[in-house]
């Protein structure tokens, strides 16, 4: 590190040929202060770096898939789950708000960024103030070179002081450090909303599937009573020699066929339970008491989409990607400020006195144990073998990085939300088909037997028919739930569901309390911030 203040006093020793003491003392201190009053102009002059602007992307002016059921002139439902009109799902879906331990994470990781943001903020004031002392018993070996034997040999040394250094913000280094903290906590927050819609989603999801499974599960218990008693009937005609065995055994394998399907509906009616535990913050559990009794919500007609520029506002993670450009734009400037000279304010001021001579230990704050020393510096990585050049080189690929990436979430923002809709709308359409269908399986069926008993048809037939009854039952029931699930997807894809966070808690109140317990948060935990 080279002084600056080192360059001037060679020119301003020169005065001591010609003038006092004095005089060259107070040219010395103005030419001092006169440096310092420049560097701190400058250091608030424009910052290295590009100014970070809004990243464009395409947008289109309206949805591909039309439908009436589509509408975007209503303001867009926050809360969309409601729509469902299912008490026990809102319950769901608030019990996690509160409770999901992901959803804290990202919570707590904002308080994170806001503690990193007062770092960097820090950084525009003196960087070190330190307070030190020291008390120092010193001998001196009389066998040392140049001993005087005149001076004391053993004596004790007291000293107190304060030290400050400040590197001045010269080229917007700290400025656009602050600028990155700052989109680096827009990021942790839109992450959170993100993580938010995705709870939400997750939640509904997972109960519509577990409310389709009861009820397939529902209907496999309702069709093996009908082919047990299949079963009774073709027992009977074999055991009067109406038919032969064959008949019996047919209806066995088809109802043990149809008994299969009870375990593994079970078993994937468990596992969703336990991922609905989960969700809701809690080790898996019976929910029984929690889920109560209910059918596959059904959405009203009309769904609101809005227009498509909302999602530029609305999706969170479309948000995210344009803070974390903004937040990488800043590093261009933070890197490129190593290109040039930084330059500081340093100062030292304090007490010193030791027990030799005329002094003594207390003598440590008289007027004459005062000692000071200050002034301006400068360091500048002048051999750095393109080191600095390249990292500015890293800085600004990342950054083109982000702003490609923006572009992709949002074209991806846009085909999750159409995927969706058309979803949507295609599978109300083959719900009526799945629903005439099951009726008319269900109808044949009941004709099957009837002219089975009578003896007009053989037992295939109604093997048949009852196999086809339960494939369609079950198929119905799945396009059933596939409705509700799809327009899930697509409110998730809209971006729905972050905003009940407004005036709520981030964290619990019960972690914000500990963690006040345990550190000096000041405000930083505050909601309003």
């Amino acid at each position: 590190m080279i002084s600056i203040a080192a360059r001037p006093s060679l020119v301003l020793a020169s005065l001591t040929l010609k003038y006092p003491v004095g005089l060259y003392t107070v040219v010395r201190r103005v030419f001092i202060g006169f440096s310092l009053s420049i560097l701190l102009f400058l250091s608030g002059c424009s910052a290295l770096g590009p100014d970070f602007l809004k990243p464009e992307a395409k947008v289109t002016t309206d949805w591909l898939t039309d439908g009436s059921v589509f509408s975007k002139d209503k303001a867009f439902q926050e809360k969309w789950w409601e729509t469902f009109n299912d008490p026990v799902l809102n319950s769901l879906i608030e019990q996690a708000y509160q409770q999901n331990l992901s959803l804290q994470v990202a919570g707590l990781k904002i308080m994170e960024a806001r503690a990193q943001l007062g770092i960097s903020k820090g950084n525009r004031y003196p960087q070190s103030q330190q307070i030190s002392g020291a008390t120092s018993d010193i001998g001196i070996s009389e066998n040392s070179p140049n001993f005087n034997p005149g001076v004391d040999d053993s004596y004790t040394n007291h000293q107190v002081g304060f030290d400050a250094a400040w590197e001045l913000d010269f080229w917007g280094r700290f400025r656009r450090a602050i600028e990155s903290s700052e989109s680096s906590l827009a990021v942790t927050e839109a992450d959170y909303d993100d993580a938010l819609v995705i709870l939400t989603a997750e939640v509904a999801r997972t109960y519509v599937i577990i409310r389709t499974l009861e009820e397939r599960l529902a209907l496999v218990k309702s069709n093996i009573t009908f082919q047990s008693e299949s079963l009774r009937i073709a027992q009977i005609r074999f055991d009067n020699g109406a038919t032969t065995e064959l008949d019996v055994q047919q209806a066995t394998s088809n109802l043990a066929d149809t008994q299969a399907l009870e375990p593994s509906l079970i078993r994937s009616l468990r596992q969703a339970t336990n991922g609905l535990s989960v969700l809701l913050g809690m080790p898996p559990s019976d929910l029984s008491g929690i889920l109560k009794s209910g059918h596959i919500p059904r959405a009203s007609e009309a769904v609101t989409t809005g227009v498509p520029s909302d999602l530029l506002r609305r999706r969170p993670d479309v948000r995210l990607a344009e803070q974390f450009a903004a937040s990488q734009s800043a590093l261009i400037g933070v890197a490129k400020a190593d290109l040039y000279p930084s330059f500081s304010l340093t100062g030292s001021i304090g007490y010193q006195a030791s027990n030799t001579g005329s002094s003594e230990g207390n003598d440590i704050f008289n007027s004459e144990s005062l000692f000071f020393s200050g002034g301006p510096s400068f360091r500048w990585n002048i051999f750095n073998y393109g080191q600095i050049k390249n990292n500015v080189r890293i800085q600004d690929a990342r950054f083109q990085q982000s702003l490609v990436n923006y572009q992709n979430t949002v074209l991806t923002a846009y085909q999750e939300v159409e995927d969706a809709m058309v979803a949507y709308s295609q599978a109300q359409q083959e719900t009526k088909f799945r629903a005439i269908s099951a009726g008319a399986a269900l109808r044949a069926v009941e004709i099957a037997k009837i002219q089975y008993r009578e003896g007009s048809v053989d037992f295939q037939r109604v093997i048949d028919s009852e196999r086809f009854l339960v494939s369609q039952q079950d198929q119905w029931t799945q396009a059933r739930g596939d409705i509700a699930l799809n327009l899930i997807a697509m409110y998730k894809a809209l971006g729905g569901g972050w905003g009940i966070r407004k005036g709520q808690n981030i964290i619990p109140e019960s972690m914000r309390q500990e963690m006040e317990q345990r550190t000096n948060w000041g405000d930083l935990l505050s909601e309003d911030k």
